[in-house]
């Protein structure tokens, strides 16, 4: 409990800092957490959001009941513990279809060149990793993963996109990530997924969740068109 520090966040949120390293460890100490306060139902809690070292709890402070409410949701959130035992546990791997060749592949030659590597390598070097899914953010369903290899970090487009298509799979720095949605943005695009990472119409809007794994698998274009749009449970 001593290495977790609070911070209010405004008027109707808490935030737990965990520490100052991103790692897979953290983050299971951080969903473990998440659990525990969910299944503890506090009255007034209305959200719980996740970070890489951050757990952020929302409120209302009128439903505290207390004259200072984030000092008594502190309290009431020391009181918990969650199962040490549960924090790290197998889970099933999320397989990611990728197609990593023209036109979605729009910067996979630029990170190629930067890391002095073939194009077969980035991709080699991508599709071995097994990435968790640490939170999501960003846009509605868009996975920040963990777990890339250093060998293809790349640096952000200097000048961001106005618009990158829904499914494209980018890296930024040392790490990647998906685009749910069509937005802008500056990450280096080597690939797209034809899978549809958010549907506000599905029961369950987000193929993802925080602390899932995934791997990315090549596919052809052929293979792409057959599976584009497809909301995978």
């Amino acid at each position: 409990m001593d290495s977790i520090k609070f911070f209010p966040m405004g008027e109707d949120a808490l935030i737990m800092e965990f520490g100052d390293t991103m790692n897979i460890e953290m983050n299971n100490t951080i969903l473990s957490w998440k659990k525990t306060i969910e299944t503890a139902a506090i009255p007034g809690v209305s959200e719980i959001v996740p970070a890489y070292t951050t757990l952020t709890v929302f409120y209302r402070p009128e439903d505290i009941f207390a004259y200072h409410p984030f000092e008594r949701l502190k309290e009431l959130i020391l009181q918990l513990s969650p199962p040490l035992s549960t924090i790290i546990k197998k889970k099933q791997i999320k397989e990611i279809p990728v197609c990593y060749e023209e036109p979605y592949a729009l910067d996979l030659k630029f990170v190629a060149d930067f890391n002095k590597l073939s194009i077969q390598e980035v991709i080699q070097i991508h599709i071995s990793q097994i990435y968790p899914v640490y939170f999501l953010g960003f846009s509605p369903g868009f996975p920040f993963l963990g777990g890339m290899d250093s060998k293809i970090a790349t640096p952000r487009r200097t000048v961001p996109r106005s618009t990158i298509p829904a499914g494209s799979v980018g890296i930024a720095g040392e790490q990647t990530g998906i685009y749910p949605l069509a937005s802008p943005g500056g990450w280096q695009i080597i690939g797209r997924t034809p899978y549809q990472l958010f549907d506000q119409s599905h029961h369950q809007p987000t193929l993802l969740q925080s602390g899932d794994l995934i791997r990315f698998i090549t596919i052809s274009k052929e293979e792409f068109q057959a599976l584009e749009g497809k909301h995978v449970d």
